[in-house]
């Protein structure tokens, strides 16, 4: 996938640009770079990118403000937010938009790499069927809402990607390191409480008891199992 896969990178710093442009590529994606948001969105209607990659502050149209044109027109598109801004608030705000990860500055090539391969990863996870059943639960992971009846409940873009991950290798055994790996594209050496907050998150928004759950199972000495 990845040496068909189109990358634009919104940066308006040079330096910051050529660095990034230069190890994509190298790490095989086509890539097209545009320093103002007024041209990258005119760029990526025309080119139809597999992932964005997009700094907040940038001249004329900001970063968020193109996020909320993008999302308008594809809720599915991957965008990774860069930002020299290290506020709770404004990572959030980020997130809130529709950003489907958020990288403070500086960054290395190495970390950002790892986040383009788990957020395209994390983008072809959902399985075939449009929606997935189990229990109550109707799972819409393009749009990233579990329905139980008429109530829609949101999942973050990692809770989406863990439950997609899980349910593509439903009924095995899976570690937390797997999911760190694949889902948010950090290193084994991460901690793996990260993977355990997202489930307990998650269980409260898809199990009927979040503290017996009947689809989300903990595998002791293992990681996590998903039954449907």
């Amino acid at each position: 996938m990845e040496n068909n896969a189109r990358i634009v990178v919104v940066e308006d710093d040079d330096t910051i640009a050529l660095g990034l442009v230069q190890a994509l590529r190298f790490a095989g994606y086509e890539v097209r770079h545009f320093d103002r948001g007024e041209t990258a969105l005119d760029g990526i209607s025309e080119w139809k990118p597999n992932l964005v990659i997009l700094d907040v502050m940038l001249p004329g149209i900001d970063g968020l403000t193109v996020l909320k044109y993008l999302r308008a027109k594809d809720q599915n598109l991957p965008v990774i937010m860069l930002t020299a801004k290290t506020g709770v608030n404004d990572r959030v705000d980020g997130l809130d938009s529709g950003a489907d990860d958020y990288v403070t500055k500086p960054f290395s090539a190495r970390e950002l790499l790892a986040r383009v391969r788990a957020r395209m990863r994390t983008a072809t996870l959902a399985p075939e069927e449009d929606n997935f059943q189990f229990g109550d639960n109707v799972a819409d992971l393009r749009r990233r809402v579990i329905r139980k009846g008429e109530q829609e409940i949101r999942l973050t873009t990692h809770e989406a990607g863990v439950l997609a991950y899980l349910i593509e290798r439903r009924g095995q055994d899976v570690t937390r390191e797997e999911l760190l790996k694949h889902v948010w594209g950090y290193s084994p050496s991460m901690q793996t409480r990260t993977v355990d907050n997202q489930i307990l998150k998650l269980r409260k928004k898809i199990e009927a008891v979040p503290a017996d759950p009947r689809h989300i199972l903990t595998i002791h000495g293992v990681g996590y199992r998903f039954e449907p």
